[in-house]
């Protein structure tokens, strides 16, 4: 399991000294038993669960960056942007901008998507496809240009 690779680095940065990977590291552990015992009852997330918790990290990872930049406060922006990078490793290959526009063609042409009433159908038809490895945003921009 995901969380078990993300505890046997906790380890291996702990014997290394290596002191932001493992503030790193234990932030995403304390945010996955987090998740786990937020709710109704206590479960244990799987691999999905645990992608989903990184996700969230990564964006405010990535939003407190801009944040810092726009502050001027370049070191700190340096720091955040460090952190996501050593989170990104634990989640699938982002697409590239070609893979993403080939996955939007086939899904257009499979279902017959042309107006913007469309959107939400070729949104959720999209993201399946998608299945988390690229930025909505992109991926609403791209539908949308292609439904205009």
């Amino acid at each position: 399991m995901l969380i078990e690779q993300i505890r046997a680095d906790l380890i291996a940065a702990t014997k290394a000294r290596e002191t932001d990977r493992q503030r790193t590291l234990r932030s995403v552990i304390a945010a996955v038993q987090e998740a786990e015992v937020s709710g109704d009852a206590a479960s244990t997330l799987d691999d999905d669960g645990v992608q989903a918790v990184i996700k969230a990290q990564v964006k405010r990872r990535i939003d407190a960056a801009e944040a810092f930049e726009a502050g001027g406060a370049d070191d700190r922006a340096a720091a955040e942007r460090a952190e996501l990078a050593m989170l990104e490793v634990y989640l699938p290959a982002a697409l590239t901008d070609d893979e993403l526009d080939a996955i939007v063609s086939s899904v257009f042409e499979a279902n017959g998507f042309a107006t913007k009433a469309d959107m939400g159908k070729a949104m959720k038809a999209v993201n399946a496809e998608v299945a988390g490895r690229a930025d909505g945003r992109v991926v609403a921009d791209l539908v949308k240009s292609r439904l205009a």
